[in-house]
């Protein structure tokens, strides 16, 4: 048929795909005899398709909307989250996102958990099925948020894209869920004691001992004390400039701002770079090394089976993981009497909360803050 619009004449084609009736324009052009023709096959072959069960209504209408209807009931979570998995990849080929954040990412999305919702359409997702799944997760606080990264961002995409009319994470009440369900870190901060710490010290080989009594002596992040260099070393002023940090073996900036800092260096921490010059001085740039292979560390795992299992075995003492140096220094510096602002800094928190939070106990009681301000009732 011909269909008279504002814009001029069009040829329009009926047919019933799915027991409804549709109606379809064909591109603007002149009508004669030949388009008409054309119209004609186009509708006979269209019909032909339906009985014979092939036709794809996009193939032939993309611009339609019962084209976009189709193609959105295609649109799996599971789809959906392979395709999130492959934007991560780009930003990290783009150096927008580290390989680290890409392999939790890439973790959540092929999770056991995820598998929940293989099949549905994002439509499904309702706001009772997610806050049952976030329920029975049987997850920490940081795991949970982790895991739900890539599965809100396919929602938020979703609807941006009206693939869905509302995100169902808009209602529910996430962080009150999260609280009530999420269960406690079974991590537990438990600094070595003076005596350990000795014992650790005198169990190292010559060569990596002076890695070992630098790091209690500064207590830096393991990616902090793999990625320092020789240039950031301040020997006059005996400061450690903290500027990069490694991730898997990535070298970047530091996570924060406090993160960027000035780390004092005591006697013993100053003794321990000048033995470590003998070892890696004319070696490259950085300051600690693989002791086995005198290259750079690359990993924190390959400092823990590498250098901290063995050491530790060596010296007898029920096994923590290497954090626990960056937690006796802390420790060790409040129980002294050090301010815990400067703690903070020292430590590169971004406050002074998480010291209070962490190390509470270590804190002397001078410092620790009133139940009651002065003039509250």
């Amino acid at each position: 048929m011909i269909r008279e619009l504002v814009g001029g004449s069009r040829l329009q084609i009926a047919f019933t795909w799915q027991g409804k009736q549709c109606r379809e324009l064909l591109p603007p052009g002149p009508i004669n005899k030949g388009s008409i023709l054309y119209a004609a096959n186009l509708r006979a072959e269209i019909r032909r398709k339906i009985d014979d069960g092939t036709f794809e209504y996009a193939a032939y209408f993309p611009d339609s909307s019962r084209a976009r209807t189709e193609q959105d009931r295609e649109l799996t979570m599971e789809k959906l989250l392979d395709r999130q998995l492959s934007i991560y990849k780009r930003q990290v080929e783009n150096g927008h996102m580290s390989k680290s954040t890409y392999q939790g990412y890439r973790k959540s999305i092929l999770s056991k958990r995820m598998q929940r919702w293989d099949g549905m359409h994002p439509a499904e997702v309702t706001p009772s099925l997610l806050r049952d799944w976030i329920s029975e997760m049987d997850l920490t606080t940081k795991a949970i948020r982790n895991l739900l990264v890539p599965f809100r961002s396919v929602l938020e995409d979703a609807l941006n894209d009206e693939i869905i009319e509302f995100n169902p994470f808009e209602r529910i009440a996430l962080v009150k869920l999260i609280r009530q369900t999420a269960k406690a870190s079974d991590y537990v901060v438990q600094p070595f004691t003076q005596a350990e710490r000795m014992t650790i010290l005198d169990a190292c080989r010559t060569d990596e001992r002076p890695t070992f009594l630098f790091w209690f002596n500064t207590g830096l992040r393991p990616g902090e004390l793999q990625a320092l260099e020789w240039e950031h070393i301040d020997w006059e002023r005996r400061v450690a400039r903290i500027v990069q940090n490694q991730v898997a073996g990535v070298i970047k900036g530091p996570k924060t701002a406090a993160g960027k800092r000035e780390v004092d260096l005591n006697d013993e921490a100053m003794q321990a770079l000048r033995d470590q010059l003998a070892i890696s001085g004319d070696r490259g740039k950085r300051v600690w090394l693989n002791t086995v292979t005198l290259a750079p560390w690359t990993t924190d795992a390959q400092v823990r089976k590498t250098a901290w299992l063995p050491l530790m075995a060596r010296a007898g003492i029920p096994y923590r993981n290497p954090y626990q140096i960056r937690h006796t220094y802390a420790s060790t510096q409040l129980t002294a009497g050090a301010n815990p602002w400067y703690v903070a800094q020292q430590l590169g928190h971004e406050d002074v909360e998480m010291v209070f939070r962490t190390y509470g106990k270590f804190i002397r009681e001078d410092y620790q803050r009133p139940k009651t301000l002065p003039g509250s009732v």
